[in-house]
């Protein structure tokens, strides 16, 4: 089988799912302003443009009031640039108050971003104020709508896609129902040549040493993620956070990563360019862990769900799996599919594996989710806060 989907091919030759104009900040200080240019372009603004999926804000609470230099400021401005990045946005532009300790010029400098027609910048204390900036923001996201509408879907091979894993809320029903059917579908789609990005560190920590390092594909890579559980187990240490209290039913997480090797280990938000299984390092929480995976190139988010969950990463689409029948029913409109026929014994994992494979096609070539369907993710761009503000 060569399964194909519509996708966005972009110059650099790597694939989007959607053809966003992202609205971006530094700093918490230019989080009105991006809202403002972003809510500017309503549907009726967009009609000309059909082939751009809307003009998204990604604002965040950080960039300010913490260390200018150190992981702290590095993560969150590849967090951001990697986004930028992503093959879902095709413009973007970037807002600063201008006084922000994540210094615009000293970002784009650090990230090796140019401005240009695609990618604008654009700074309050020089331009003027929120009311100017607001205006500039419009008139550069105005210009780049002819270029961005001029991308159009065209058929590629499942390898261009890229899928982060997560689970939230789960119970019992998600080891044994949704995590292992999104495996069976992981491996669908590592055995076409497309990737799959598992995280959530402190979830699987204590399952690691046992069920973990051994699928790692080398000796490197098998220590690569040792360290990574070293690291967060002293950063936990004495604190009362998920990773002390890990049960089977976090351990039984790992099931929706298939069962393929793991290729390849990588810090959070770093760019993805191994092809197959490949493991990023992230906390366990659905916001932080999938805007680290969009930031290293996941075009796609897949969330396994027990208890219910109104999650999306508002620039990828996010297909969300229910273990059982009964959340399903009561969160219908936010959950994508129903995987309770696995327990109830109507379906085996592989043929709830095949489904989940090609409703990730499907939803890769435009059709939207749930979440997507709802508007939600204008809020769920949450960069990791690590360390400690100044």
């Amino acid at each position: 089988m060569n399964a194909t989907f519509e996708g966005y091919l972009r110059p650099d030759g790597r694939v989007g799912t959607r053809n966003h104009i992202g609205v971006f900040v530094v700093g918490n200080c230019g989080a009105t302003a991006a809202r403002r240019v972003a809510d500017h372009f309503t549907g009726k603004r967009l009609a000309a443009f059909p082939n751009v999926d809307g003009v998204l804000p990604f604002v965040h609470e950080i960039g300010c009031g913490m260390e200018a230099t150190g992981e702290p400021m590095n993560l969150l401005r590849r967090t951001i640039a990697g986004t930028i990045r992503n093959p879902n946005i095709v413009g973007a532009v970037v807002i600063a108050l201008g006084c922000e300790r994540n210094n615009i010029r000293a970002f784009f400098e650090q990230e090796q971003l140019v401005p240009g027609p695609m990618l604008h910048m654009l700074v309050m204390q020089e331009i003027g104020g929120t009311a100017n900036t607001i205006e500039a923001g419009i008139a550069a996201v105005q210009s780049m709508l002819p270029a961005a509408n001029a991308h159009v879907r065209e058929t590629v091979p499942v390898s261009q896609l890229v899928v982060g894993l997560q689970t939230a809320a789960a119970d019992g029903d998600t080891a044994i129902s949704a995590n292992p059917a999104l495996g069976a579908a992981i491996d669908l789609l590592v055995g076409q040549g497309g990737t799959a990005i598992l995280s959530g560190t402190s979830e699987l920590a204590s399952a690691a040493s046992s069920s973990m390092a051994p699928r790692a594909a080398s000796a490197e890579v098998g220590a690569q993620l040792e360290q990574r559980i070293q690291w967060w187990k002293g950063y936990t240490a004495g604190r009362d956070t998920q990773m002390t209290r890990v049960s089977l039913v976090d351990t039984a997480s790992m099931r929706r990563a298939g069962s393929t090797p793991v290729q390849a280990v990588y810090e959070y938000a770093h760019p993805v360019a191994q092809p197959g299984l490949v493991f990023m390092d992230a906390p366990a929480y659905a916001a932080v862990s999938a805007t680290g995976q969009v930031a290293g190139g996941a075009t796609m988010v897949c969330l396994t769900t027990g208890s219910g969950s109104g999650f999306g990463a508002a620039p990828v689409p996010t297909l969300k799996l229910a273990s059982n029948s009964a959340v399903f029913a009561r969160m219908e409109d936010d959950l994508d599919i129903d995987c309770g026929a696995v327990l109830a014994g109507d379906t085996s994992v592989a043929q709830m594996g095949q489904r989940i494979f090609e409703r990730m096609l499907a939803h890769a070539s435009g059709e939207p989710t749930k979440s997507e369907e709802l508007g939600v993710g204008r809020d769920e761009f949450v960069p990791w806060p690590i360390g400690v503000l100044a």
